[in-house]
């Protein structure tokens, strides 16, 4: 991570790593019920898939997708959140790389599956295009792809700042340790990420909860999509 946004935004899961499973710890019946559809969702649509995971965090969702799997090769770029996840001790099929999320090259390439949970809404407006551009150069034809992230409920994950120049939003949140920080937390509408993920998916599925957002498809030719990002609308 290069960028002033991107330090920040790893010192926060640096020092939030020991803690950061709570938030899986669920709120009431509707938040649990919610968890175990996404668990069940992606696992679905990897199901014997090589599979290439962005930003694993913790690798609670690893552990997901690795019951299912033929293989997975996990990412993050911080440390001491690879070092939570190692420590679950997961099956020899699954790798933990360190990479970061514009930069997946340490992970290899040829993956019929990708999967980036929680990560989306954590990147820049104007750097979406490219995010998902670097993504699907990893990918084959016809690879399956899950996301799922928040949908904005008031008052849960601190709060939530108005939309700055590039339309990107903030969450002001307090750690364990007593340290405040200004996250980039983006939210999008069913009609944002269908014009963002349609131009090269095939049978794009969305699903809004009360608490998350998924989509899956399965990834159009190369010579279907073009020059990367060309066609792909930007979200507002």
């Amino acid at each position: 991570m290069t960028s002033h946004d991107d330090a920040v935004l790893l010192r926060y899961y640096d020092q939030r790593a020991p803690e950061y499973e709570e938030i899986y710890s669920p709120r009431d019946t509707t938040h649990g019920h919610d968890l175990g559809e996404l668990s069940r969702a992606l696992r679905e649509t990897l199901r014997g898939r090589r599979v290439l995971e962005v930003a694993c965090g913790t690798g609670y969702w690893t552990a997901a997708v690795a019951q299912v799997a033929r293989e997975v090769v996990a990412t993050d770029a911080s440390l001491p959140m690879l070092a939570e996840a190692r420590d679950k001790a997961l099956p020899k099929a699954v790798r933990f790389c360190e990479a970061d999320a514009y930069d997946l090259a340490p992970a290899g390439n040829g993956f019929d599956g990708a999967l980036a949970m929680f990560w989306l809404s954590h990147v820049p407006r104007h750097r979406l295009r490219d995010f998902l551009a670097r993504l699907h150069g990893r990918l084959i034809d016809g690879a399956s792809v899950f996301f799922a992230d928040n949908v904005h409920v008031p008052g849960v994950g601190g709060d939530l700042t108005a939309p700055d120049a590039n339309g990107d939003t903030f969450k002001l949140r307090r750690l364990a340790d007593g340290s405040r920080h200004r996250v980039l937390k983006n939210y999008y509408t069913d009609e944002e990420l269908r014009a963002l993920l349609a131009p090269f998916a095939q049978d794009l599925v969305l699903h809004r909860g009360g608490n998350f957002w998924s989509a899956s498809y399965r990834l159009t030719s190369v010579s279907a999509r073009g020059s990367p990002g060309a066609s792909a609308p930007r979200a507002h």
